[in-house]
């Protein structure tokens, strides 16, 4: 006889998901037993790793990711998780186990029982809802699928009592419901806008991800550089010519920023750490277009805003768009842009640009590349290393360290047949270290390069600049050679930048997961310390 869990199977088969991450428990048994025989499950060894290796397989992969997870606790470690998932507007549906029905809201201490578990999801997903009856489970999942999957996307949560888990369902295949396109705005005043601009610079965040022909093309024709948040990396492949990339902070940008006379921003929240602290000085004239119409202008005020999805809306601008009368040696401009930033950032790191050079050279366009917070990814991994293919940036949008090697396995499931790169730290490894032992057990082609400083670097140089004493920043670590060696994955040690590339070699041609630790005391710091631009009063 079936149950919910073959209902959830059917569900996320309608919906092209093949993977499910999650931690089993009795308030889920029944859903991850039928996963297990109809779909793939990756039982990961925590629930926060569950979302984002589900979070990640959703952006890598496209479509939907799934997470399961307990009730009260299992539901409570999904939280920061799924903080990442709601930032990053990502397309996850989580869920988690439920007490029985009949105990709900009682207090009586049932076990994994937490207070208000529902307002906790609703606070940290972009909806939440219970599984009122088993008669209404099913339309509840395939509503929960359809919000996650309606722009703007975010995580899902349903949380399930057990006891309806268990009830008799008779799971019948239906048809995804088809979402009504959000109409597209009158481009009228953006049109004069962009027709009036001689110079103008386009900065592409992570909505404009759906839209890269139509970022490419308004490049293309306007000879515009084109700047981009973290989450926009790749929306037009970082070697182009135009692509200045996620430098906007960079002091070689100053002068571009300075004389353009028009911004295009598409997709993005000028976030407080690309903006410093919102005190970047951007072009007074601004075609602000997004999704959200609570977005238009929030941050930098917008001349004219177009509320809607970039793909269809660029379209439309670019047809009503005549031949622009740009600046003569505008688009010099844009290049020579492109090279100082990458320049002044390749001075600043001295012997690690080796290193980035070396990960790009050996890893495929199509290779997913996910970077905790760490030096090496927040000083160059997120603005150096070129992101070729917006799917394969992977990172921790809302700042969290430790998410980045539960990510990159999600990534890595989603893409079998490339390398994927995991960029970690000794510090944000130590979070989730306990998903090496799920890296083992899944053994997807992933390179893991710890590097490794003794401690929080980040934070270590803050400290530094700041009061010169250092608090909760220097923490003792694994012999990482003998953790590696405890799971069976092959490892190798790197105490020079000039020896990485071989060794990176042959860890990509493994083909397999291998773990590269990189010496960050013996290599040496960065002759220009990363310190965040957090505001410090």
């Amino acid at each position: 006889m079936s149950d919910g869990g073959d209902l959830l199977v059917q569900v996320l088969r309608e919906h092209g998901v093949d993977t499910v991450f999650g931690v089993v428990s009795v308030h889920n048994l029944p859903l991850v037993e039928a996963v297990d025989r109809g779909l793939r499950f990756v039982a990961v060894r925590h629930e926060a790793a569950a979302v984002n290796a589900a979070d990640a397989h959703a952006r890598v992969r496209g479509g939907l990711g799934c997470a399961l997870t307990s009730t009260g606790t299992g539901a409570g470690n999904a939280a920061g998780s799924l903080v990442e998932a709601l930032t990053a507007g990502s397309r996850v549906l989580h869920v988690t186990g439920q007490i029985d029905s009949g105990h709900l809201g009682q207090g009586r201490g049932v076990i994994h029982e937490t207070k208000d578990q529902l307002g906790m999801l609703t606070a940290v997903s972009k909806f939440a809802v219970t599984v009122p009856s088993a008669e209404a489970a099913p339309g509840v999942l395939r509503d929960a699928a359809r919000r996650a999957l309606a722009v703007p996307y975010g995580p899902v949560s349903v949380e399930w009592p057990i006891d309806l888990q268990y009830a008799a369902q008779t799971p019948t295949p239906q048809e995804p419901e088809r979402h009504e396109p959000i109409p597209v705005p009158d481009v009228g005043a953006a049109v004069r806008l962009v027709a009036g601009a001689r110079r103008p610079v386009i900065w592409a965040g992570g909505g404009a991800r759906e839209a890269r022909a139509q970022v490419r093309e308004l490049a293309e024709r306007l000879s515009a550089p084109v700047l981009t948040s973290n989450a926009g990396r790749g929306v037009i492949e970082e070697d182009h010519e135009l692509v200045v990339g996620n430098f906007a902070v960079n002091p070689a940008a100053a002068p571009l920023l300075a004389e353009a006379d028009l911004l295009i921003s598409v997709g993005t929240h000028f976030r407080s750490n690309e903006t410093r602290h919102y005190r970047l000085t951007l072009p007074a004239r601004h075609l602000q277009i997004d999704v959200d119409p609570a977005a238009i202008g929030r941050v930098y005020p917008a001349t004219a805003g177009l509320c809607g999805d970039a793909a269809p809306t660029l379209t439309a601008l670019l047809a009503a768009l005549g031949e622009p009368a740009v600046a003569d040696g505008w688009r010099q401009r844009a290049v020579a842009t492109r090279s100082a930033v990458r320049a002044r950032l390749r001075s600043d790191i001295g012997d690690y640009a080796l290193i980035c050079d070396a990960m790009r050279r050996h890893l495929p366009a199509g290779s997913p590349v996910a970077r905790d917070v760490t030096i090496p990814s927040s000083q160059w991994g997120n603005r150096l290393l070129p992101i070729l293919d917006p799917a394969t940036n992977v990172f921790p949008l809302g700042g969290g360290i430790g998410q980045g090697l539960a990510m990159g396995i999600g990534a890595a499931l989603a893409r079998p047949d490339v390398p994927t790169l995991v960029i970690a730290g000794d510090g944000g490894l130590a979070v989730h270290l306990g998903e090496l032992a799920t890296l083992a057990q899944e053994a997807p082609w992933l390179v893991l390069v710890v590097f490794n400083d003794g401690g929080y670097g980040v934070l270590r140089n803050m400290q530094e600049a700041g009061s010169g004493r250092r608090s909760g920043v220097d923490l003792y670590t694994p012999d990482f050679r003998t953790l590696a060696a405890s799971l069976a994955l092959p490892y190798s040690l790197v105490g020079s930048a000039d020896r990485f590339e071989e060794v990176f070699a042959a860890a990509v041609a493994a083909r397999a997961p291998y773990v590269v630790e990189v010496d960050v005391t013996a290599i040496g710091p960065t002759p220009v310390p990363f310190v965040p631009p957090v505001e410090v009063p």
